[in-house]
C-alpha cells in the first residue's frame, strides 16, 4: 500500500534516523530503534548525506533495519555531486534489497541551503528530475516505488519565494511523487499557509509535517542554520527563560513539540514525521501525549 493510501486512512506516525559514524553511534541508534519500534510506526527513514558521502552506510542501514526490525523503511536519495549513473545504482540497490519507499530530494550544497546550487555535469538538475528517474527505474525493475519529496513551510532560503516553492512541489507531484514531508518548522500557521498555497494551484499531494524535538539550547541555532529560516521568537524566549536548567530545557522543548504536534493534527495534518536524531526519549515523550 502506498503511503498516500495509508495517509487517507488516518494520521500516520514515522521516524527519521541517520547513519552512525562509529560504534557508539551504532549503539545509540539501535537503542532508539528498540525503544520506538513498539510504537508500530507506519514507516521509518534513513538520511543520505548532502552529497552521497554516506551512501553505502545509508543503503546498508536501510536494509538492516528492514530485515532486523520488520519496519517499513524508506531510503533517502539526493542529487548533490553525483552522476546520474550513481543515482541509478542506489535506486537499483534499494529495489534489490526489497525497499519500496524512496525519499527523493535535490539536497543542499556543502555549506547549507543558502549556497548557490550547482548540478553535477553528469547529474540531475533538481528533485523533479530525480522523481522521474526513480519512477523510470521502478518501471524498468518491475518494482514501482512509492516516492516522497520535501516541502518547505518556511520559504526555501535560496529564493525566499513561497509561491515558487508551491509550484516546484506541484511539479514533483506531477512527476509522480506520492507524498511530501516538510523541513523542520515551529509555526503551525507556516504549515497551513503552505498547504493553502499548494492546494490553490491544484496540487493534492499529502504533506506530512516534520517535527524536530528540542532538547538543547544549542539546537536552536542549528535548526535555524539547517532550515535557513529563523526560529520564532516565541519559541526562543521560552527556551532562553530556562537556559540555565538542562532538565527544564528538555521539559519546555518537549512541551513545544507536544503543542505543535497536537495543533497540526487538529488542523488536519495527515501525519507526523519525527526527526529523532537517533534518540528516543524526546520523541517518546511527545508521542505519548498526542497518541490519543
Amino acid at each position: 500500500m502506498k503511503i498516500s493510501q495509508i495517509l487517507a486512512q488516518g494520521p500516520t506516525f514515522s521516524f527519521e534516523f541517520f547513519p552512525p559514524k562509529d560504534a557508539a553511534g551504532e549503539d545509540l541508534l539501535w537503542g532508539a530503534l528498540q525503544d520506538l519500534a513498539p510504537l508500530a510506526p507506519d514507516f521509518v527513514s534513513v538520511t543520505y548525506g548532502a552529497n552521497g558521502s554516506q551512501r553505502e552506510r545509508t543503503i546498508g542501514l536501510t536494509h538492516r533495519i528492514a530485515t532486523q526490525t520488520g519496519l517499513r523503511t524508506m531510503g533517502h536519495l539526493t542529487c548533490v555531486d553525483q552522476r546520474q549513473a550513481d543515482l541509478i545504482e542506489v535506486v537499483d540497490n534499494y529495489g534489490a534489497n526489497g525497499l519500496d519507499l524512496i525519499f527523493a530530494i535535490r539536497g543542499d550544497m556543502p555549506g547549507g541551503p543558502t549556497i548557490p546550487w550547482q548540478a553535477h555535469p553528469e547529474g540531475l538538475a533538481n528533485a523533479t528530475e530525480l522523481v522521474e528517474l526513480v519512477r523510470s527505474r521502478g518501471q524498468a525493475l518491475g518494482r514501482p516505488f512509492c516516492v516522497g519529496v520535501a516541502a518547505f513551510p518556511d520559504p526555501h532560503p535560496a529564493q525566499s519565494d513561497p509561491d515558487l516553492d508551491a509550484r516546484i512541489l506541484m511539479e514533483k507531484w506531477q512527476a509522480g511523487a506520492d507524498f511530501a514531508i516538510t523541513q523542520l518548522f515551529f509555526s503551525v500557521q507556516a504549515y497551513l499557509d503552505l498547504v493553502d498555497r499548494v492546494r490553490s494551484i491544484g496540487c493534492e499531494i499529502p504533506i506530512i509535517p516534520g517535527i524536530m524535538p528540542i532538547t538543547l539550547i544549542s539546537q536552536v541555532e542549528t535548526f535555524a542554520r539547517l532550515s535557513g529560516a529563523p526560529i520564532p521568537s516565541a519559541v526562543t524566549a521560552r527556551l532562553e527563560a530556562v537556559a540555565d536548567d538542562p532538565a527544564a530545557v528538555v521539559a519546555v522543548g518537549t512541551q513545544i513539540g507536544v503543542e505543535l504536534s497536537a495543533q497540526l493534527l487538529a488542523a488536519g495534518a495527515p501525519g507526523l514525521h519525527f526527526f529523532t536524531q537517533n534518540r528516543s526519549k524526546a520523541t517518546l515523550a511527545i508521542w505519548s501525549q498526542i497518541k490519543d
